[in-house]
């Protein structure tokens, strides 16, 4: 049976007027809720209502739909009562069935306790059947409703912060620990996501000292800037470190690295720059590997930072089937600072938007510039991205990776002392 309250004031129009559907699961054969006189004291609200009534739960199941906003339950249903079953049997019923509908628990003030129970199991308020007339069931209907979007709200919220936390605590687990244990080399890095409110985007770099005293240092960007990009460049730099330490070097490792990047990619586009450095022992040369990625800069004691050749690069893993990247052999001398980064440091504006790209020339001077200030390690990589997105006017659309080693040469001497006294 369906009744339903009419605003009754003649000064509103329909556009005013708000409509809510109320469920009345209740088993007065009179129809309480139904009476006329309820109705129509409910007309000075200013909200039409309209009535439903189901006369057990199986009926209440029929005629919960989704254009229902409330229901108000009956707790003196006989059913649970005479099997000796929890008096809210009924009331946890509905709430298992309408999870996103506002529901008002129906009492006596005899069972106040029990009204306020209702509340407690879920339930958006409570009325005594005594006290019940047309205006205070209409506010009770529009107050349930809208504590229960508010509520709902609050679920989504807190369901977001821990998404955020989850996947904050995971992006955090998956950027890399450097393993230079023994290593006399300085590590920094500096890593910036385009992603909004991400920790990780497709740009990756990492650096591990072997066995026999190599230090390896690599950064990549996998091309897109989404969570799949992201996780590809994760499974690359897991795939580096591990071929690295399996003794793999040069071409040999970058030709393994692109049959990993062809069999993780989700399409033949997909594709991603690679630059590969091995460091000596003795910290004085190292071996320099480019695939279709832009050149290290290196700043030699007393010297401005210039880029290493990069003349002999091969292409970005996964354009080429069956390519090459040669490895070519750079003297690095006794002290110096070795800065990797992606195409985020270099791609922004130099002056803002429509300027030109700032570009490998553009960041030498800027490095020169921090550099003849005194700047280094994480001074220097967070100095350089501060002011690549001041020249850029703006946000860097693009990751930002950067990576710094660095050899101090006095360091060097001194150890050459220590090991000379202790011959003596």
């Amino acid at each position: 049976m369906d009744a339903t309250a009419m605003t009754g004031t003649g000064t509103g129009t329909d556009r005013d007027r708000t409509d809510l559907t109320l469920l009345v699961v209740e088993d007065d054969p009179a129809g309480v809720l139904a009476v006329p006189e309820l109705l129509d004291a409910a007309d000075a609200a200013g909200t039409r209502v309209r009535i439903r009534t189901a006369r057990n739960l199986t009926e209440a199941e029929r005629l919960l739909t989704d254009d229902v906003h409330c229901v108000l339950v009956d707790l003196s249903l006989p059913g649970p009562r005479a099997a000796g079953e929890d008096p809210l049997a009924p009331l946890r019923h509905i709430l298992r069935l309408a999870p996103r509908h506002a529901v008002l628990a129906l009492a006596t003030s005899a069972d106040a306790e029990l009204a306020a129970e209702a509340v407690r199991v879920g339930a958006q308020d409570h009325l005594f059947r005594e006290e019940l007339d047309g205006r205070l069931l209409t506010r009770a209907i529009r107050y349930a409703v809208e504590r229960k979007r508010a509520d709902a709200v609050q679920v989504k919220l807190a369901e977001s912060r821990l998404r955020a936390q989850e996947n904050a605590r995971l992006e955090r687990g998956l950027l890399p620990t450097p393993l230079l244990e023994g290593s006399d080399l300085r590590f920094a890095a500096h890593y910036r996501p385009g992603r909004s409110r991400a920790l990780l985007g497709g740009d990756f770099y990492d650096t591990v000292r072997t066995p026999d005293g190599t230090v390896h240092a690599m950064i990549g960007d996998v091309c897109g800037h989404g969570p799949d990009e992201a996780a590809l460049g994760v499974e690359l730099r897991i795939a580096w470190r591990a071929l690295t330490f399996a003794g793999l070097c040069g071409d040999e490792l970058l030709s393994t690295m692109q049959q990993v990047l062809e069999h993780e990619r989700e399409s033949d586009e997909i594709f991603a720059t690679l630059c590969t450095v091995d460091i000596a022992p003795d910290g004085r040369r190292a071996g320099l590997c480019l695939a279709g990625h832009p050149s290290p800069l290196i700043a030699r004691h007393g010297r401005a930072a210039r880029l290493l050749p990069y003349e002999d690069g091969g292409p970005a893993l996964g354009l080429l089937p069956r390519a090459r990247w040669p490895r070519r052999q750079v003297e690095l001398g006794g002290a110096w600072s070795l800065l990797m980064y992606t195409d985020g440091l270099i791609e922004g504006r130099s002056a803002g938007p429509g300027s030109p790209r700032l570009g490998q020339d553009g960041m030498v001077d800027m490095i020169n510039r921090q550099l003849s200030s005194g700047l280094r390690g994480e001074e220097l990589l967070e100095a350089a991205v501060t002011e690549v997105r001041s020249l850029n006017g703006g946000e860097l659309t693009d990751d930002v990776a950067v990576l710094a080693l660095e050899r101090d040469k006095d360091r060097d001497k001194g150890r050459d002392r220590d090991r000379e006294r202790a011959r003596g």
